[in-house]
């Protein structure tokens, strides 16, 4: 996009020789995240133009450095949200890229400190990208719709893993979407008890194919009552705005509400959420690179993958309008097979 009110239209771009640590694939599949059509229309304010997004990159490696052991010519390889950080942090060191204090830089919109300018992301053919923030693509798993893992995926897993959902635990998924579909496989792979909340009596049958052992819709006052002070564990996934308050009644002692949703404004929290019973109101984001092998790993081994439509890149601007009005089960991916010939 040239700007914040443009369609997305064709457009030249540089990327890279390769150094000798980096890794350039051809790119696949890339998925579409409601963050891309967020930021290349300015709705995160600081978006730098011309932009490119994308940041669930799937694609079969072309060059290698002569530094590179991580892959080989010919290897599938996939790229998530970020493309370097200082390295040096304390967070860091200790696999969590995703809050490196110097900032990470994002797979678009970033500082591009090789070429100068910002970084362009995974509408594109190709990319080259430092092989420490690449990520080996598991045999087995379909490629379009593990594209999607790499942030929707990601994004889920992480606060699963880190407040330990899994047998003996509740865990509930608040909204059924892009993210919220791939919570419900996680919270039920990990072995929780998965109540799915939703305000649409539509996805209830959709919510239990995808694992939830309860669907309750939140509209409905009794039957959230039955649930106060249950949950260990309630990952809120809506970017829309709600009543936070609600959700947060269905914490026990001392469980964690954790929100991975973006609304575009605060969401007020009543003090007393909290207070009684010590209830904890926290967020999340997506993992470091250890953390997103072994969520791809985990898929593997578990045959998880997001339910996507698969789309030729020229309908990116009708999916992002049938973005806005939620209408996919449950994210598009674009099949770069399209492009060739262009």
């Amino acid at each position: 996009m040239q700007s914040a009110t443009t369609a997305l239209a064709p457009h030249t771009i540089d990327r890279r020789e390769p150094t000798p640590t980096d890794v350039e694939m051809e790119i696949l599949y890339c998925g579409v995240c409601h963050s891309d059509l967020h930021t290349a229309r300015n709705e995160w304010p600081g978006t730098l133009y011309p932009c490119v997004p994308g940041h669930e990159i799937v694609g079969r490696v072309t060059r290698v450095g002569s530094k590179v052991t991580k892959c080989k010519v010919g290897d599938l390889s996939a790229v998530g949200c970020m493309v370097d950080s200082c390295r040096t942090c304390e967070n860091c060191k200790a696999g969590l890229e995703q809050f490196c204090l110097a900032f990470p830089v994002f797979t678009y919109n970033g500082v591009d400190k090789h070429l100068g300018g910002h970084t362009f992301g995974g509408y594109s053919t190709s990319v080259v990208v430092d092989e420490s923030f690449t990520l080996r693509v598991p045999a087995g798993l379909d490629l379009a719709a593990t594209a999607p893992l790499l942030c929707a995926g990601i994004t889920t897993y992480s606060p699963m893993r880190h407040w330990k959902a899994g047998p003996g635990k509740k865990v509930g998924v608040i909204g059924l979407g892009g993210l919220g579909h791939m919570a419900v496989k996680f919270a039920h792979a990990f072995g929780a008890h998965t109540v799915l909340f939703t305000t649409s009596p539509g996805k209830v049958a959709d919510g239990q194919r995808l694992g939830a052992d309860e669907v309750v819709i939140s509209k409905d006052a009794a039957a959230m009552a039955k649930h106060a002070s249950s949950f260990d564990f309630i990952l809120d996934c809506v970017s829309a705005q709600h009543d936070i308050n609600t959700y947060l009644a269905l914490l026990r002692l001392d469980g964690t509400l954790a929100l991975v949703g973006a609304p575009e404004h605060p969401l007020p929290v009543a003090a007393f959420s909290l207070i009684l019973p010590r209830r904890n109101f926290a967020g999340s984001a997506i993992g470091g690179i250890p953390e997103t092998q072994e969520m791809l790993d985990f898929c593997a081994n578990h045959r998880i993958v997001c339910d996507i439509e698969l789309i030729p890149m020229q309908k990116i601007n009708e999916a992002w309008e049938r973005l806005v009005k939620q209408d996919v089960k449950y994210r598009f991916v674009i099949d770069m097979a399209s492009l060739k010939g262009n």
